[in-house]
């Protein structure tokens, strides 16, 4: 259970979750930074860049598909194929070579993607054919969204059985676990959300009715990993990729109670919108909810963090920016050292620079 107050806890505090052991509560959130090679696979300087982050508490790594199906950007690593899994083993020996942990984050983007990042130039599909506003990002650059194909149920019981089949391949690669992305307006946060899901038969309507989806995929992939080595990430009011609900808090608290029953390692709460900051969900009841891990995330500093997990509003805080920046961020925090500041050009695609190139208080010191 979570404590209700963590008194004498901070972010330097060691965690159990289930049998693993973290030695920090600084947790590296997962990063889509658009560098895989041929056939979206890892290479070199991916090992290097999760090596060098391998302090984290937890690294969450990037969103990583399941499927040809599940692609939506260019250059992001998947995990449905040999060599895409002895891909991600290197990288796996890497952080577990410097006493790190590492799970791998599975992903669908469902109509977050383009008839040409499609397996023979497929229209991308969700739960309802609902297009959402933007533009894709391709190969070509920028491509406006088309109207997604609504999926039939047996394709909807295919795409489970693909994150089954994701899972057991995550296991052979060597990661210590796995995180469910039910969050920023993909596949399994179009089911749950009211904006994106309109059907009428049992995956859409009620709230019941929304959750199945993920409650199918939990139940599958808990079949292959213990419960407490699987994660779910969710974010309730963001409104990235042209996604909405009605009534976030109260879609959310049935989430989070639901997802209470199976003894997870944790879930993975996007705090507010990433797009305009606004934050008017009560995240303290989703936790209760829950009851068990709560791994805070979005524009947290050290201080929030601290304050956060000594109130007992969340168990860990998992950074984004500050960790593309600072691969050495737990010593920072810890010596309350000046942090390097994140170049946003670098953020997605290209080479070494802006990716491993970062310096640490030792490389600087030198």
């Amino acid at each position: 259970m979570s404590d209700n107050n963590n008194s004498g806890i901070d972010l330097f505090s060691p965690v159990k979750l289930g049998n693993l052991t973290f030695s920090n509560r600084i947790m590296m959130a997962p990063l889509t930074r658009n560098r895989a090679g041929a056939g979206n696979v890892l290479q070199d300087m991916n090992v290097e860049y999760y090596r060098q982050r391998a302090t984290a508490g937890l690294i969450i790594s990037e969103a990583s598909q399941i499927s040809p199906q599940g692609v939506g950007y260019p250059l992001t690593p998947g995990i449905h194929t040999a060599e895409q899994v002895a891909g991600w083993r290197k990288v796996i020996n890497a952080v577990h070579e410097k006493g790190g942990h590492i799970f791998i984050q599975l992903w669908h983007v469902g109509r977050i993607s383009h008839p040409s990042l499609q397996p023979n130039g497929d229209v991308p599909v969700s739960c309802s054919a609902i297009k959402p506003e933007g533009d894709a990002i391709t190969y070509e650059g920028p491509q406006p969204f088309v109207e997604p194909r609504a999926l039939e149920i047996d394709e909807i019981k295919q795409i489970v059985d693909h994150y089954r089949i994701a899972a057991e391949n995550a296991q052979d690669a060597g990661f210590d676990g796995i995180e469910i992305h039910a969050a920023n307006g993909y596949l399994i946060d179009q089911f749950l959300r009211d904006g994106s899901n309109q059907r009428t038969d049992e995956y859409g309507g009620s709230l019941e009715n929304r959750y199945r989806f993920l409650n199918e995929i939990v139940q599958a992939v808990t079949k292959v990993w213990e419960p407490s080595r699987v994660g779910v990430r969710i974010s309730p009011e963001n409104a990235f990729n042209s996604i909405s609900d009605s009534d976030p808090q109260t879609t959310f608290n049935y989430v989070a109670e639901k997802l209470s029953g199976y003894g997870l390692a944790y879930l993975h709460v996007v705090e507010g919108d990433m797009l305009t900051g606004a934050l008017n969900v009560d995240y303290r009841k989703i936790k209760d909810l829950f009851g068990g891990h709560y791994m805070a995330n979005l524009n947290y500093t050290l201080e929030s963090a601290q304050q956060a997990i000594a109130s007992g509003n969340a168990d860990s805080v998992a950074f984004g920016k500050l960790y593309i920046a600072n691969p050495d961020l737990v010593e920072r925090f810890k010596q309350g050292a000046e942090l390097n500041t994140p170049d946003m050009d670098t953020f997605y695609g290209g080479d070494e620079h802006g990716y491993t190139d970062y310096p640490t208080l030792e490389t600087a010191s030198a």
